[in-house]
């Protein structure tokens, strides 16, 4: 809700068009401000980045921030599934920026770009340019267009000459950077590595992993700018860093998804082994586990082909998650569907076995909770293809 209340704030800054029609001073600086990662929100978890804007002559001081968005906008979960979430460009006094991230715990580094006078010029006819109120919403992308791939952008297209990063940095897929970012949220990571599908499992660019903060500062770091008579100077003339209270450090998981998932496996093969020696068959079992995965593969299928997220399809999960296992709900409790059940479950143990033996083979990363849910559906579709009682009913 501060990033709502944001708004609020930047709405009266937008009768400020006589200080943007000013000219600045040749002392204008314009600056990189990334933020250290907070535990505290899910979308705190990957760090922040932001430009500032500092004029002391002129008594400018503004921070403009890519990364405003409202939870109050109508269906906001469903848009945002859907990869339709639309952010806003925000302006604040570098002050009260500063002192919001302090109080959180997140160290903010700030790198002062070596920019000639008229290159900070065109950065700042830009920045306003892009507060138009037609021009500051924009649709977001976690992967390519975000609050830090923004700002480097802006950067690039506006000094004279050719920003060359000169950053090496050991190959990392798209998947192991933000699962290294939700590392103590093991939830959180279950979720991601649930929906996002082989395309987030490419070996990213140096300039694509720019789109978290931490690697844009480290880019930045390294970065020299080429004029265009082929002089070269490092970007960043100087690096500041403001210290914050110290955080608070995330609590341990015990019961993580891995950990769930396998209470839950041993469960259902202890009444699968008791089912055996009664020789009778729980199919309310059935209808509840199939029921959740079902509905699970729902939210698989609608990511996966319906939302506008570029790195969710192909997605192999939905061998064995998707929406038919809804299917087995009335397999299981109408008495006559059963015969019909026994074919979904013959062709269901196929696909589950097929995940089980060539899963390690897919280009696309497995959760390890996501091998104890397989054999536990694997082991229900077995018990019914090899019940007799069930083929014949």
């Amino acid at each position: 809700m501060k990033r709502f209340l944001y708004i609020i704030i930047y709405s009266l800054l937008v009768g400020w068009q006589p200080i943007g029609a000013q000219l600045l001073s040749p002392e204008a600086k314009v600056s990189i401000l990334t933020s250290e990662p907070y535990e505290g929100e899910v979308f705190t978890l990957y760090g922040h980045a932001a430009l500032r804007l500092n004029d002391p002559a002129r008594n400018l001081d503004y921070v403009f921030n890519y990364g405003i968005f409202s939870f109050d906008k109508p269906n906001f979960v469903y848009r945002f599934a859907k990869g339709e979430t639309d952010y806003m460009l925000g302006i604040m006094k570098y002050a009260d920026y500063i002192a919001e991230y302090q109080m959180r715990g997140s160290r903010v580094t700030e790198q002062i770009l070596d920019l000639a006078p008229v290159e900070v010029e065109r950065i700042w006819g830009a920045l306003l340019k892009n507060y138009e109120p037609e021009n500051r919403v924009y649709r977001y992308n976690f992967f390519f267009d975000n609050c830090a791939t923004r700002p480097a952008r802006l950067v690039e297209t506006h000094v004279l000459g050719k920003v060359d990063y000169r950053w090496e940095p050991a190959a990392k897929t798209f998947r192991e950077m933000i699962n290294h970012c939700t590392r103590h949220h093991a939830w959180l990571t279950f979720g991601c590595d649930l929906v996002l599908g082989s395309p987030t499992d490419r070996i990213a660019t140096p300039h694509e992993m720019m789109f978290l903060p931490d690697y844009l500062r480290e880019a930045m770091a390294s970065a020299v700018l080429i004029d265009q008579e082929g002089n070269e100077r490092p970007l960043v003339k100087e690096t500041q860093v403001t210290e914050a209270l110290p955080a608070e450090e995330a609590p341990a998981e015990w019961f993580t998804p891995t950990v769930c998932a396998y209470i839950l496996l041993c469960v259902v093969l202890l009444l699968t082994y008791r089912e055996w020696r009664r020789g009778c068959h729980y199919y309310s079992l059935d209808a509840v586990l199939f029921l959740v995965a079902g509905l699970a593969g729902c939210v698989v299928w609608f990511i996966a082909f319906l939302s506008e997220h570029p790195a969710t399809w192909p997605n192999w999960n939905i061998i064995w998650l998707h929406p038919l296992q809804l299917l087995v709900v009335p397999f299981s409790l109408v008495k006559k569907a059963r015969r019909m059940g026994y074919w979904y479950h013959f062709i269901n143990f196929a696909a589950t076995t097929l995940m089980l033996a060539g899963g390690w083979f897919l280009p696309q990363h497995i959760n390890p909770a996501f091998i104890p849910l397989i054999l536990t559906l694997w082991v229900r579709s077995e018990s019914i293809i090899t019940n007799k009682k069930y083929k014949m009913a």
